[in-house]
């Protein structure tokens, strides 16, 4: 038999295509090529998932948070007592007074606090060189900055829904009476200056950087210990956010009580404010009321802080799922 000197002569001849075969191959879908997002919405996604997460956390947990702040402001009885009271006097819609500033606040704070979070843990990784999952005490660092960063943002929206839940507690003739979030930030300019936006602007950043620190550092850890002790999915999800929402409330309340303190208050007969600055306010806190004073009103903050907390999480665990499934 001859020897064979090139594939072409040794290999089995195939028979040629038929009409059919060659319309068939013709006619076959070229490969699918996965498109990826636009870089500027790959940028813009963690910071706009935080801020509807936190927005519709917000607008189911108005109503805690306003009888949070009057319990705060002095007001006698159980959480139930109080908003019975509320709806009495004004009304249902009383709850939900301060919504709009609620709902600015978490577009400003919580849209930055979650980005840049994100941000700073993605930069971390890389940093450390193995893309796992940082330390405890990174996670802790990040949260601490995105947290005062967040809150710095944040703190005119937060001081408007301070005074805006706390105005019917007020005498009738101190009662600001702002119309709505637009009203006060004009008012507030016009009557304090643009300075007076930023009143209580330190125990704000504390009390933020307090709060993400339990909340985002303790969530990142709590959803790993569970993922390793084989808790995997919704359950790892809910478990953490809700183990973050118990440590977030225990962190900040008493930072909380010292910023509601500061941002409601009124120059007196002398015109001079009660307190002149937020280790002023603490140390007359401490010395009328002890320590446990900072902890007024802890079952209903821990009511309001705790779900928000968890919605929050949740929400902004859910939300890239569901983007992905539209191409996103």
């Amino acid at each position: 038999r001859p020897a064979c000197h090139t594939f072409a002569t040794c290999a089995p001849l195939l028979p040629p295509l038929t009409a059919g075969q060659k319309q068939l191959q013709m006619a076959a879908p070229a490969p699918v090529v996965e498109s990826k997002p636009p870089a500027i919405w790959l940028a813009i996604k963690p910071f706009l998932n935080g801020g509807l997460s936190g927005m519709a956390a917000t607008c189911i947990i108005q109503p805690i948070d306003m009888v949070k702040v009057r319990l705060q402001m002095g007001a006698v009885g159980s959480p139930l007592t109080v908003a019975a009271d509320i709806v009495k006097k004004d009304g249902v819609g009383a709850l939900y007074k301060g919504l709009s500033a609620g709902l600015l606040r978490q577009a400003t704070y919580t849209t930055a606090r979650l980005g840049l979070f994100n941000q700073f843990t993605i930069e971390l990784k890389k940093f450390n060189n193995d893309g796992k999952a940082i330390p405890l005490y990174q996670k802790a660092l990040a949260a601490l900055t995105a947290g005062g960063l967040g809150a710095l943002v944040g703190t005119p929206a937060d001081l408007t829904l301070i005074r805006m839940q706390a105005d019917n507690t007020l005498p009738v003739e101190q009662r600001r009476n702002y119309k709505g979030v637009a009203d006060a930030f004009a008012r507030i300019v016009r009557e304090d200056g643009l300075g007076g936006l930023f009143r209580g602007a330190t125990p704000t950043i504390v009390r933020a950087m307090s709060l993400n620190m339990g909340m985002l550092a303790t969530n990142d850890q709590a959803k790993e210990m569970l993922q390793d002790m084989g808790y995997k999915g919704q359950t790892s999800v809910l478990g953490g956010a809700f183990i973050a929402g118990i440590v977030a409330s225990a962190c900040s309340l008493p930072f909380d009580y010292v910023k509601t303190q500061m941002q409601k208050m009124k120059p007196g007969a002398d015109g001079k404010m009660p307190y002149s600055g937020s280790m002023a306010c603490a140390a007359d806190i401490w010395k009328t009321g002890g320590p446990l004073k900072f902890y007024t009103g802890f079952p209903t903050y821990l009511i309001r802080i705790a779900p928000h907390v968890c919605l929050t999480l949740v929400f902004a665990d859910s939300l890239p799922k569901f983007q992905k499934t539209l191409g996103l």
